[in-house]
């Protein structure tokens, strides 16, 4: 790539960014905007409805300050320590290529531009240079410059694997904190039980309340039985949606009825009609919740509660069996995070489920490679024109040239990546995994290793597939091979971090496809303003993305430093923005405590082992025998330190040590809020799809009564 694409792709991401700056500061001032760019804000009671029509249409960037202003405390009471470790993530990201900025800007891009100069430079038209004059391919064979490099790399991996060392700890820190200072929760007290063994004459119900009787009497609380609910749960899913339709289509008395704009709607449907239909569904709603509840029904699992949380520890971290294979405990997520569909599933269809979900990870890495090897083409102009000669008078055309190989292909593949993080969630959620979290960190762990391996490698090694499978038969070659190879592609990413980096974070403040979709619901419906849906912050689709830049840029720092100012710029805008949209967008709708830092760290670590062995293979290749062999030492000490934190930081996030557990449980015997909260932990883990639905206002119970009030009909 020529430095004129680059300057070109550079230009038109900053337009871009100019341009959703001034649309968002605009759009966010209008009231039916709300919803869209300050629903937590709005759901608070602290964004108000009128404003001067003058201010409105006037841009500002007093939004930026207010995202700014927030401490690290107020983030974590309004966003929970997920929020917290996210955004640490970021500024963490911000010192490491501050650093790495420094040192590659300033010492190693003069050293590469200026070295040996393999490549002759254009001083008159700097435009005209290839994007090679900056890298280390313009270094000659066993040129001493190469040992600036050698430095540069020893001293980024020390100041990074300190930083790695001091967040783990005060992450770590961070959790026993946010245990301490939140309020008990059900799930500190609870864990899930399976494999319970049957018994001759006796429910499930009797075998537990007896079982925990007998074996942990001074602590346990009580129980509650799983059941197959997945036909009820669909019928109450089915019969909440038409009770809001009819709840939407009821008429106001204190307005003008106005018909609103639809296309595929029927007229206005009676009254009567969804008091007959809603009827109907309450009445199998209670006949499914009769059949689900009778004996023989259940799942041979429970959530058992104790009255401490050090007692629910014990039983949780104790074999409760001589067989082994009964009576398996794990813990229980928070009652509102339980994935209810996963307990209806039968052994058989889980383990079918896990195998087809590998074949569909292959298939979509397999289908993937399409989309990556088609931009590596537009990548290569000399072999599109040899492939399509007819469009070789339009190729030759320096605009669309410089179009075409500087921003449409990573505008493809960021397009193409689009649709990875849902189908990983989708996959993740017949995985067997019991809660949402549990599914959004699965999820967040596939789309991690799906874009290093189909964006990265794929890319790299975008010969054939072919090229790829002689890597992995050759393990020795790897890092001689990376070090050809990715080198190669600086050009590639360093425009798909000016295009996807910046205009990712740009549509994430714009929320692009929510704002289309209540546009197009104002037009066709009237809107509810009682119907405020709060989203939740999408972990498993962010933080990959977030890492992935991070690996660019830690892998080339020292190959291609011009990518760090794009890298850095890019966590600059995210910093502000995501911290914007924890602060008026994102509810937080459960807590993992802080569990997507490990998978930050180890992701971390994979990167600078990664950046170590290209730089292995890349003194290697340039003849530099005593800083490769002096290299070899460092990816080993590199995982030893990852292990040393494993061992150091990692029981914290598996579970809380006794004194932490007990020290709250002293606590709480001094709480009188205590008798009230045992009460509520009785009945928290009941399957909302057996709990009894009204859809009345009325005080009548009876199968009989109506579901709709007259008030809302």
């Amino acid at each position: 790539m020529l430095v004129s694409a680059l300057l070109m792709s550079v230009g038109i991401n900053s337009c871009l960014c100019v341009l959703f700056f001034i649309l968002y500061s605009v759009l966010r001032k209008q009231p039916h905007n709300y919803e869209v760019f300050l629903p937590r804000r709005l759901a608070a009671g602290t964004s108000k409805r009128r404003r001067n029509k003058v201010a409105r249409y006037i841009p500002s960037v007093r939004w930026i300050w207010k995202s700014w202003r927030p401490s690290e405390k107020e983030l974590m009471e309004s966003s929970g320590l997920d929020g917290v470790v996210f955004m640490r993530m970021i500024t963490f990201s911000l010192k490491v290529f501050l650093f790495a900025g420094i040192i590659g800007i300033f010492v190693i891009l003069p050293v590469n531009c200026f070295g040996d100069q393999i490549i002759q430079i254009d001083y008159a038209d700097w435009s005209a240079n290839s994007l090679d004059i900056f890298s280390v391919a313009n270094l000659k064979i066993n040129s001493p410059w190469l040992w600036v490099h050698f430095g540069a790399i020893y001293l980024v991996t020390a100041y990074i694997c300190c930083l790695l060392y001091f967040e783990f700890r005060y992450i770590g820190l961070k959790r026993i904190e946010h245990f301490h200072s939140s309020k008990p929760q059900p799930h500190q007290f609870t864990i899930l039980v399976r494999n319970i063994p049957s018994s001759d004459g006796s429910s499930v119900s009797d075998s537990v309340d007896r079982f925990f009787t007998e074996n942990h009497f001074s602590t346990y609380l009580s129980h509650v039985v799983i059941h197959r609910t997945s036909k009820v749960r669909s019928i109450v899913d089915r019969a909440k949606k038409l009770y809001k339709q009819a709840k939407r289509k009821k008429p106001d008395p204190h307005q003008v009825k106005r018909t609103p704009m639809r296309f595929f709607s029927r007229k206005d449907t009676p009254e009567g009609h969804y008091e007959k239909v809603l009827q109907e569904l309450e009445h199998n709603i209670r006949l499914g919740q009769a059949e689900v509840s009778s004996p023989g029904k259940e799942v041979r699992a429970a959530f058992v509660s104790f009255k401490s949380r050090y007692g629910g520890a014990m039983a949780l971290h104790m074999p409760q069996s001589i067989n082994p294979t009964y009576w398996l405990t794990e813990p229980a997520p928070e009652p509102h995070d339980v994935h209810w569909p996963f307990f209806s599933a039968s052994f058989m269809q889980k383990w079918l489920a896990k195998i087809v979900i590998v074949f569909a990870c292959l298939l979509l890495t397999i289908l993937f490679l399409i989309p990556v090897v088609l931009v590596q083409g537009l990548t290569n102009l000399p072999a599109l024109e040899f492939v399509f000669p007819f469009l070789t008078l339009i190729l030759s055309m320096k605009i669309v040239s410089q179009i075409i190989t500087g921003y449409l292909p990573s505008l493809i593949l960021q397009t193409s990546l689009k649709i990875v993080p849902p189908i990983m969630e989708f996959l993740s959620s017949i995985q067997g995994h019991i809660c949402h979290s549990e599914i959004q960190k699965s999820a967040c762990n596939k789309v991690i290793w799906f874009t290093i391996w189909n964006v990265f490698f794929a890319t790299v090694f975008s010969g054939s597939a072919f090229s790829k499978l002689s890597v992995i038969l050759d393990p020795k070659e790897i890092p001689v091979k990376l070090a050809v190879a990715v080198p190669a592609q600086a050009s590639f990413f360093i425009a798909y971090v000016v295009t996807t980096g910046w205009t990712d974070t740009l549509t994430e403040l714009f929320r692009v496809v929510p704002f289309m979709v209540s546009y197009v619901k104002r037009s066709l419906e009237p809107s509810d303003d009682n119907e405020l849906d709060i989203p939740a912050m999408r972990y498993h689709r962010d933080t990959p993305r977030v890492l992935f830049f991070g690996l660019l840029g830690i892998t080339y720092f020292f190959l291609a430093p011009l990518i760090l100012p794009f890298i850095l710029l890019y966590f600059c805008l995210a910093y502000i923005i995501y911290r914007n949209q924890f602060i008026n967008v994102y509810e937080p709708k459960y807590e993992t405590g802080g569990m997507f830092w490990p998978m930050i760290h180890y992701t971390m670590i994979f990167s600078l082992v990664l950046m170590q062995a290209i730089a292995i293979g890349l003194f290697a290749l340039k003849k530099m025998e005593l800083a490769t062999y002096l290299l070899v030492p460092l990816p080993v000490f590199t995982l030893l330190f990852n292990e040393f934190c494993r061992k150091r930081f990692m029981p914290i996030f598996t579970a809380y040590p006794a004194e932490v557990l007990t020290k709250r449980d002293r606590e709480d015997r001094h709480d009188p809020r205590m008798a009230e909260f045992y009460d509520k932990l009785v009945t928290a883990y009941q399957d909302p799809a057996l709990l009894p639905l009204r859809f009345s206002g009325s005080r009548n119970d009876s199968l009989t009564s109506p579901l709709l009030s007259s008030n809302e009909v």
